[in-house]
Formats: structure tokens, C-alpha cells, sequence
């Protein structure tokens, strides 16, 4: 059964797809910023149920089905149908890669022949290591994860850049007011922002992330390698197409070199971006290809076809996977002593909060089970109204790195919002309904009496009290005598928290007039999801009395 050519019109199918998962993956990354509370999440987690290797690395590291997607198996069927169509044809990630292996190449005579080096051991590599690191219980793998390291820019770097850019450079323009020939240009310019502001940018304010910098720079970082090879990170980096090409070691289709009518021209491993091999009869590499139909467009002779392999005809042979097995156990052994490495720092002992920053958002799971889980994908950041949720630095060890913690300084939870449960895709944080998210405590905020202004000033400041979200509310007011430099007894009101009912959203951290530091401050204490961080135990009667009765009562 042989595909007929015209040669490049398979090219240009593949294009087509590709332009339109791209599109659909960036569309859908933006619009989560905008999701109102009671629509459907599903479509937005699409690509990460797509993705078997987020299926079998959580399923390894927590050996629970509970929260994941079975929808990756059509990628498992479809790769071991058709190869690594995956890669070549709907991967957004590898789509972006693509485009800037031909800016590359563009203008530039390719000269060297694309073949299989030990450098393509590398992503197996990677592969084995994160596997033998679930294995026991990790799950650090959403570095590295494609989809979650393009998730994960897009949200915290190039969308925040992008929306910074059309803010300031619109404003630069109206407060300069230029003009050409005496014609200003705001009369362009205000138009197209106010079109932007409204349907793009949807009247959004500005967003910042803790860790953005960096997280753009490793994206910026991987696209320049395409300057050094075709296609470098799916070549030699990345572990879902480790996993893929695994799958892909036997497909039914088959890359055909007829001997009887090539005339070794090489063409064809020079237009190929992954290094398979389709100059060598015998030994094309399915576990490489990305089926992208380059070779078959460049053969000048048409000796190159993809074929399905029949049963019952003579097989097409193909290369077989380099890849030793005392490599296998030495890289997931290496995985396992990189877990440990990561346990042996404080933060990873049990049930211990470290750092008392480290706030998790609202329907978390406990610590260590958040991190078997959480592929540092950033969806929950993106989806966070308040700018609330940031990606977490080394402060809660490396296993931590890239998870989202609440940053009540630069945001609030906002108490009627629940909407970073619903997007997790591996149910990190788990989507709880929202009356029992109002009822989580992620934290406790306690007062800095020596910067709060009715404590230390002698002076009436309502702002945190006022913003508390909670009815009754969580921080009230007594009313004290206090003694003024001059002698006199004035009385001040001074804010009080109410252990009982604060939940740590941070909104009183973020509104305190204090932009320096604040006056009053969340930390993780009396989180639901830690029994062993709850140092304020509730009081069957919240004020008690000192009677006997009342002192019977006490949890300690």
C-alpha cells in the first residue's frame, strides 16, 4: 500500500496540522486567564491528558488512578500504529521548534548529513532517570515534560511580557504624542489598543511571576540550541519522545528506500530533522522519525515512500533501539540517588513546614503527595484572577521548584474563586467545591505589632479589618486605652485575629498600607491539609472563661 506524490503535499498537510494544535494550545493558555467560576475546565486540560508521560510517571509515583486521564491512550495506539506522528505533527512544543529549525536553516546550503549519535541516548536518559525517580515516590519529570515546560513560559514569561508590552508601549505613545507629516499617530494606535484591551487582553490587569525571568530564559535557552542541530531538544532532550519512541520501536508504517532506483544522492538525511536515517536501507530509525515527510519530498529519484507494513508480506527492516540495558539501570539509578538528594534537605521531612512562606493553595494535598502529583505546569497560575499563585524558587527544596505557592504580598486567594483546582490536571490541588474552599485555611496571618499602626503609633488604621473577606470576620477590633507621648489616654482601636475563622487568604497582607513590608502576615500555620502544622487548636468555646468547666475544655 504506497503513498502516491505529489512530494510536498504531505509536507504541507503536516504543516497544517501543526499550525493548528499551535494555535489551539496558545489560544487555550490564554483564555484560562479569563475562565469565569462554573465553566467547564476539560477542554483546557486537553493536552496534558494527551500526554502519556504525565499518565505513567503519576501513576508510578502515587500508584493511584484517582485524578488522571485515560485519554492518553489514543497517543499510545497512535504511535504504535503510525510512528512518532506525535512529535511531527500535533506536539505544540514541537511545532515551535520546528519553526525555528527552518529560521535557522533558512538561506543556508545544508551540508551535514543528519545521523544517529550517542547524543540522541540523551532523552532516554532523561526518561529512565525520571522513571526510576517515580518509582520511589518523585515526580520531578514537569521540568521537563514538553508540555509542561511550554505551559509553564507561556504563562509566567511570554504572556506577562506580551501584556506588558502593548500597556507600556501604548502609553509611551499617547504621552508623546507623535506625528508624521503632521498627522498624530494616536489616532491609529488608540484604536488598535482599545480593540486590544477589550477583546485580548479582556480589560486584564498586569501580571507578574517571582520566577518568570528565569522560566523565559530556559525556553529562550532550548529554542537557540535549534541553531546548533535540527530540532535539538525533541532530538536529544526530550523524555515524552523517549517514551514515544520506545512505543514507536515496530510501527505499521514504515519508511521504504527502494535500492533499485536510489542513486545515494544522501538528499534525504540532510532534509531530515530528527537524524533517522532514511539513507541507510535497512536501518531507518522509527524510534527518531517524526514521520515528517521531508525525506520523501527532497529524493530527487523518488525512491522514498511510506509504507504500511502488511501482515504476511515480507517485513521492511528497520534500525533497532541503541540504547543498553546497563544504561537503563544506571540511569534510573541515577534518578533514585537525585530523589535522595532532594530528601535529605529539611524541607522534605514529614509534616514540617519549611519554609512558614511556603503556602499552598486551597485544596492542596498534604505536602508530599502534592509533589507526586504537581507537574509544575503553571495552569494554576495562569488561572489565578488575583496574581496570587507564583512559581515556588528552592525555597521548599528542589523538589519544590516551579510548584505554585500563594504570595499574599504581590495577591489575594480571592474567597470566591476556586478555579485552580478545577485546571489541575493531575489534581495536585483538588477541585473542592467552593463553600468547602471557603472553610480551607491555607495559612494564618498574625500581626508584626511593632510596624502595625495602632500598636506602635497611636494612631486608627481599619484597612485590614475592612478587607477581611470573611462574615463574621476573621480580624475585630478592641478597643484599648493608649498613652500618647504628650500623657494623654486616648483610645484606639487594635486589630485582633481570630485563630477560629482566619483561612490565610492574604487579602489583609495585601492591603496593608505597608508596601515595604507588611504589618500583618500569612504564614502556613493551621493549614487544614498538615494536622501536624496547627498550633492554634479550635476551642469547642472560642472566648474561654477560666472556669472550671471552660479550662476542662482546652485542646492542648
Amino acid at each position: 500500500m504506497k503513498f502516491k506524490k505529489p512530494r510536498f503535499w504531505m509536507q504541507w498537510i503536516r504543516r497544517f496540522c501543526q499550525l493548528v494544535f499551535f494555535v489551539l494550545f496558545i489560544i487555550l493558555a490564554w483564555n484560562l486567564h479569563f475562565l469565569d467560576e462554573g465553566n467547564s475546565t476539560g477542554i483546557y486540560k486537553i493536552f496534558f491528558h494527551l500526554d502519556p508521560l504525565i499518565f505513567l510517571l503519576t501513576l508510578l509515583s502515587t500508584w493511584t488512578l484517582a485524578g488522571l486521564s485515560l485519554l492518553c491512550i489514543s497517543t499510545v495506539i497512535i504511535t504504535f500504529l503510525l510512528g512518532r506522528v506525535f512529535c511531527g505533527w500535533f506536539c505544540p512544543f514541537g511545532t515551535l521548534h520546528t519553526f525555528f529549525t527552518w529560521l535557522a536553516q533558512s538561506g543556508k546550503k545544508k551540508k551535514e548529513y543528519q545521523n544517529r549519535t550517542s547524543a540522541h541516548r540523551v532523552k532516554y536518559f532523561i526518561l529512565f532517570a525520571m522513571l526510576g525517580m517515580s518509582l520511589f515516590g518523585g515526580h520531578w519529570f514537569g521540568i521537563f515534560d514538553p508540555f509542561s515546560f511550554f505551559y509553564r513560559a507561556l504563562s509566567t514569561g511570554i504572556f506577562p511580557a506580551f501584556h506588558i508590552a502593548i500597556e507600556e508601549s501604548s502609553t509611551a505613545i499617547y504621552k508623546e504624542d507623535p506625528k508624521i507629516l503632521g498627522f498624530p499617530i494616536t489616532k491609529i494606535s488608540e484604536p488598535i489598543y482599545q480593540k486590544l484591551r477589550t477583546h485580548v487582553l479582556k480589560m486584564s490587569q498586569k501580571t507578574f511571576y517571582t520566577e518568570g525571568t528565569i522560566i523565559t530564559f530556559t525556553l529562550l535557552l532550548v529554542i537557540g540550541l535549534n541553531f546548533v542541530r535540527p530540532r535539538f531538544w525533541c532530538r536529544y532532550m526530550c523524555p515524552l519522545g523517549g517514551l514515544l519512541g520506545l512505543i514507536s520501536q515496530k510501527p505499521l508504517l514504515r519508511l521504504k528506500n527502494d535500492e533499485s532506483t536510489c542513486i545515494n544522492c544522501r538528499q534525504c538525511s540532510k532534509a531530515c530533522p530528527a537524524g533517522a536515517q532514511p539513507d541507510q536501507r535497512g536501518n531507518w530509525l522509527p524510534t527518531e522519525c517524526f514521520v515528517c515527510w521531508n525525506c520523501v519530498a527532497s529524493c530527487r529519484s523518488d525512491s522514498i515512500s511510506f509504507q504500511f507494513q502488511i501482515p504476511g508480506k515480507k517485513a521492511i527492516a528497520t534500525g533497532k533501539l541503541d540504547y543498553p540495558r546497563r544504561t537503563v539501570l544506571t540511569a534510573m539509578a541515577t534518578g533514585t540517588v537525585g530523589l535522595l538528594g532532594f530528601r535529605v534537605a529539611p524541607q522534605s521531612k514529614q509534616g514540617q513546614p519549611f519554609p512558614e512562606t511556603l503556602i499552598r493553595p486551597p485544596g492542596s494535598r498534604n505536602e508530599r503527595e502534592f509533589l507526586q502529583r504537581c507537574i509544575q505546569c503553571g495552569a494554576c497560575m495562569r488561572v489565578c484572577p488575583t496574581n496570587a499563585i507564583q512559581p515556588a524558587g528552592i525555597e521548599g527544596g528542589w523538589e519544590a521548584l516551579w510548584t505554585p505557592k500563594l504570595v499574599p504580598k504581590i495577591g489575594y486567594c480571592l474567597y470566591s474563586c476556586n478555579m485552580c483546582g478545577q485546571v489541575c490536571p493531575t489534581q495536585a490541588i483538588q477541585p473542592i467545591p467552593l463553600l468547602e474552599k471557603q472553610k480551607t485555611k491555607i495559612g494564618l496571618a498574625t500581626f508584626d505589632k511593632g510596624r502595625c499602626i495602632p500598636y506602635s503609633y497611636g494612631r486608627e488604621c481599619l484597612v485590614c479589618e475592612e478587607h477581611c473577606p470573611l462574615s463574621p470576620k476573621a480580624i475585630y477590633l478592641v478597643e484599648r486605652d493608649v498613652t500618647l507621648r504628650d500623657g494623654r489616654v486616648v483610645k484606639i482601636k487594635q486589630p485582633e485575629v481570630d485563630p477560629n475563622l482566619c483561612i490565610g487568604c492574604g487579602f489583609c497582607e495585601w492591603s496593608c498600607v505597608f508596601q515595604d513590608k507588611a504589618a500583618i502576615r500569612v504564614t502556613t500555620a493551621n493549614e487544614s491539609r498538615n494536622t501536624k502544622n496547627q498550633p492554634i487548636l479550635v476551642f469547642e468555646d472560642t472566648y474561654p472563661t477560666g472556669t472550671e468547666n471552660n479550662s476542662s475544655q482546652s485542646p492542648y
